[in-house]
């Protein structure tokens, strides 16, 4: 060590001694190094040590991997005051010290980087720690767990080569339990280490003591780069930048015989949350020995008849540690020769359920206030415990089994078991027959809703976080898992394989939408209610005091709506009235409507202009005449009558759609959506209409060279044949005129209802019926009517002046008093920089940010998720998925602006947001920082946007009473 520059006199950058720190310096110390100090500041047993800070990992990252200047000597510092504490050397072949390296960061990262223990033992100090303790077996066997250790994690030795020296050495003398073998077998053990080490990296082990040291501090400092590491750091949205303190220790051991032992232990159940001590612990063993599962531990309980005085001891530690912290500790101990000695306390993950009835009983119990309660749980625990969800452990028996296939994008919670179908039709079929089904896809479309409204879960090889699959899974509570690439999906040879395992339609799946992972065969599955959950009910509730922000639910069903408000859902932000379109009964209705709609609206309008300019200058008989000839024309067409035949079936079904809605939300309001989405959407495929069209054509002019030909049974004859052929031939000319280069920017939205008034005109008087309707029958309804993709004011004062007469006819012919308000949907960039003329004729403004994040990155989301976002997130290139969480310097700004215009000319505009994410409690926070009405996410998200409120307001509070 003494290579490393000399540190500035008296300068102690980069280390503290345990009892120079507290809990407070977590930033500094990392996790453990802050609870060490603690533990050491309240007077509990832990055996002396010292803390290499996180600014120290954060220079040594910074200039490519060199030791900070000073650090070496501070560490050489440190040691001899460890030395002057425990009267032990460090190296001294008489008197050795020993110490363990243990990594600590910011946040509890368990197994995720490297610990080292025993350092400082080597050939001379073996035999000084046998001759000052008198017990060979246990000071060999300090000496093989150190050469394992320190090869497998410092360099980098698979850890199975070292554990098939030992599985021979026991099968050799045939015994089960490390614990029987004896000093000889370990002195043969050490030997074969040793070899193994010099075979592998080509040297020996390591006999300097400082060189292990320093080795073991710099095997943590990068195994905070290591991809375990990182990948964790990705899944829980941890920084890369924060580095890990590095703590030395001074060794105890609990592996000296039957008066020692190791364990860990929380002070309350990490599974249920039961209150009560919770843990397991081992006799003669150190402490990996515990987490490895080498021998199989006991419970803690039973310490008390071990060694019952350290029990009780400890006992005393968990309940003074918990009530000091306020918060469920876990804890790691050792008892050397009976004594007890406190290794580590930090917060104890927990299960999602757990952390709710932790946080409930705290409350209830006064250590902690409800709105700590409120802070103490995760929104994404509330999640997972709204969905089904897989047992841990039948997961971990299936990976045991093999049946583990791959592992794609978490689009939407929940767990789901089924038979694999690979086909939106079957999915139907099946599901209504009462088949469990998973639809497999290579990517979801409109055309598979049918099959996704009666499938469990969803599974696709490709798409992101916001693709169809994603967004409709989550919107109607399915489990989903979105882009496993891993996966081959063959729609035609109904399959799917991966590593040459196959799975084919009818055999049963299992996927995990809250963690990805694809399983083959059946896992058992948990299926919670909201309504038996008492300790979650009474936390929603106090989080319902604490928000100021309202939470509505994004609803296309009825059944969405009663699922929405027992969630506790204050209404509903977004109702697509497109979904109700795809349904299988309706699509011919829909199809019939577009492919008739060009010629009839073209009828249509020419007749409505030549009324509107007789009716100014009636003297003008030229006008009137055109009047009649337009008429006519109307009468004599048969794409009017289909089109008008088609608007009115319908209108009866989505004003049976909107009555169930208004019903369901009672009071509450209801945010319907005019239909957004091209037209073409709702057709077949071009290409497929190309291939079924050329397939018919040749299929004909075979036939019709065939002399005297009949159909069989169930075929089809010649003139149905054509029949068919002109239908398709329709659809595709169809298909050809609504062709755009980039559909999602063309015509849709307000532009749609523009160039097709009667369409959005019968949507309206649907919405406005359903109304009157239920409101005769006592229904207190709410309608708020979206009118989507504005960019210009000129679009919604037009749209506004026309549906606002159909509203009234509505109303006149109904003879009953509903409110409403006609508002729009701000998704374009242009919208936020005209929002105050677009409040002229909006009473309500909703953000659809999806859309928003589309546009003003110039990104297509479903390509850019499979194509290179995801990477970009990993990279580091973009902080997060923009369109999983709200891009606040871009589309932030855009949001912040739209706002100021809206509000500043038309003072308390209703202003909400219905996009993805709404329901992700970061962009809830945003959204709450603007002084939003209300967010609208899924009906499953709805608890978790209550909390996520609630948080966003307390940390307003908080933040305010420290500025004062």
């Amino acid at each position: 060590m003494a290579a490393a520059r000399k540190a500035a006199p008296g300068a102690l950058r980069w280390t503290q001694l345990f009892e120079e720190g507290d809990a407070s310096m977590r930033e500094l110390l990392g996790g453990k190094g802050a609870g060490l100090a603690e533990m050491c500041r309240v007077g509990l047993p832990v055996p002396p040590g010292f803390t290499i800070n996180t600014k120290a990992c954060v220079e040594y990252m910074r200039t490519g991997r060199k030791i900070p200047a000073g650090l070496l000597d501070e560490v050489e510092a440190r040691m001899r005051a460890l030395e002057e504490k425990v009267g032990k050397r460090f190296g001294d072949p008489a008197n050795p010290l020993l110490v363990s390296v243990r990594s600590g960061a910011l946040f509890s990262m368990p197994g995720m980087m490297d610990t080292v223990l025993n350092l400082g033992l080597n050939d001379r100090t073996l035999d000084g720690l046998i001759r000052l303790t008198g017990n060979e077996r246990f000071a060999r066997d300090a000496y093989r767990r150190l050469i394992q250790m320190f090869g497998k994690t410092v360099l980098g030795i698979p850890g199975e080569k070292f554990e098939h020296i030992i599985q021979r050495a026991k099968a050799r003398k045939r015994v089960v339990e490390d614990t029987a073998l004896d000093a000889d077998d370990l002195r043969g053990i050490v030997d074969a280490f040793r070899r193994l080490v010099k075979s592998e990296r080509g040297t020996e082990f390591p006999q300097d003591p400082r060189e292990q040291l320093r080795m073991a501090i710099l095997a943590v400092f990068n195994s905070w780069q290591g991809k375990r590491a990182v990948d964790y750091r990705n899944f829980h949205g941890i920084s890369h930048d924060l580095g890990t303190a590095v703590n030395v220790q001074v060794m105890v051991f609990g592996n000296m015989g039957s008066d020692s032992g190791t364990g860990v232990a929380f002070t309350r159940n990490p599974a249920t949350g039961e209150r009560g001590m919770f843990g397991e612990y081992l006799m003669n063993a150190q402490g990996e020995d515990v987490v490895a599962g080498i021998r199989n531990p006991k419970p803690i309980a039973e310490l008390a008849k071990d060694l019952p005085k350290a029990y009780d001891e400890f006992l005393g530690v968990c309940e003074m540690l918990e009530r000091h912290y306020r918060e469920v500790q876990d804890l790691e101990f050792t008892i050397e020769r009976g004594r007890l000695w406190m290794l580590q306390t930090r917060s104890g993950k927990r299960t999602a359920q757990a952390a709710v009835k932790i946080a409930v009983d705290m409350a209830r119990e006064g250590l902690i206030s409800k709105e700590e309660a409120l802070l103490r749980v995760e929104p994404g625990q509330i999640d997972m415990l709204l969905h089904p969800r897989f047992d841990p452990r039948a997961k971990e028996a299936a990976s045991a089994a093999g049946r583990f296939m791959a592992r794609g994008l978490n689009a939407s919670p929940g767990a789901a078991v089924g038979l694999a179908v690979f086909d939106a039709d079957t999915a139907e079929a099946w599901g209504k027959a009462g088949k469990p089904v998973i639809l497999v896809r290579p990517e979801t479309n409109p055309d598979d809703v049918h099959g996704m409204l009666n499938a469990k879960g969803i599974l696709t090889s490709r798409g992101g976080a916001t693709s169809h699959a994603a967004v409709v899974a989550r919107g109607l509570g399915l489990p989903c898992v979105a882009g496993c690439e891993a996966l081959r999906v063959d729609v035609e040879a109904l399959r799917l394989s991966v590593d040459g395992r196959t799975v084919r339609q009818g055999e049963y799946i299992s996927i995990d939408g809250g963690t990805g992972e694809v399983f083959s065969g059946e896992l058992p599955a948990i299926e919670p209610r909201l309504e038996d959950q008492a300790e979650l009910i009474e936390l929603l509730s106090w989080a319902d005091k604490a928000r100021r922000l309202g939470v509505w639910a994004n609803a296309d069903y009825p059944r969405d709506a009663v699922r929405a408000r027992i969630f506790g859902a204050e209404g509903i932000g977004l109702c697509r009235t497109e979904h109700m379109f795809f349904e299988e009964d309706r699509l011919p209705m829909v199809r019939q409507m577009i492919l008739n709609a060009g010629e009839a609206q073209a009828l249509l309008d020419r007749s409505r202009a030549a009324e509107r300019a007789a009716a100014e200058r009636p003297e003008d008989k030229k006008l009137k005449a055109e009047v009649r000839a337009a008429g006519q024309a109307l009468r004599a067409s048969q794409a009017v009558r289909l089109y008008q035949a088609a608007l009115s079936k319908l209108l009866r079904l989505q004003r049976k759609d909107f009555e169930g809605l208004f019903r369901a939300m009672d009071g509450l309001p209801v945010i319907v959506r005019l239909i957004d989405p091209p037209l073409h959407e709702f057709l077949p495929s071009h290409d497929s209409l190309l291939e079924e069209t050329s397939a018919l054509r040749a299929r004909i002019e075979a036939l019709e060279g065939v002399r005297r030909w009949r159909p069989g049974k169930g075929q089809l004859s010649l003139g149905a044949l054509r029949a068919e052929m002109r239908r398709k031939e329709a659809q595709l000319r169809a298909v050809d005129a609504m062709r755009e280069a980039n559909p999602m920017l063309g015509l849709r939205g307000i532009r749609l209802g523009l160039t097709y008034p009667a369409i959005i005109a019968m949507q309206v008087r649907a919405i406005m019926e359903a109304a009157c309707r239920v409101t005769k029958r006592g229904v207190v309804a709410v309608p708020e009517i979206m009118i989507p993709l504005v960019s210009h004011v000129n679009e919604l004062r037009e749209t506004h002046r026309e549906l606002v007469e159909v509203v009234r006819d509505v109303l006149d012919h109904e003879c009953v008093k509903v409110a409403y308000k006609f508002g729009t949907m701000i998704e374009l960039p242009r919208a936020c920089f005209v929002a105050g003329e677009i409040a002229q004729h909006a009473e309500f403004f909703s953000f659809g940010t999806n859309d928003l994040t589309q546009t003003i990155f110039g990104i297509s989301r479903d390509d850019a998720e499979g194509k290179f976002l995801l990477q970009f997130v990993e990279k580091g290139i973009l902080p997060k998925n923009p369109f999983q969480t709200i891009d606040r310097p871009g589309v932030g700004e855009a949001m912040k602006m739209a706002v100021s215009g809206g509000r500043t000319q038309r003072p308390g505009l209703e202003i909400g947001i219905c996009g993805e994410h709404g329901g992700d409690p970061e962009s809830i926070e945003f959204c709450h920082s603007l002084g939003l009405n209300y967010v609208s996410c899924s009906p499953y998200r709805v608890p978790v946007a209550r909390l996520a409120a609630a948080q966003a307001a307390l940390r307003e509070r908080m933040k305010a009473a420290r500025d004062v």
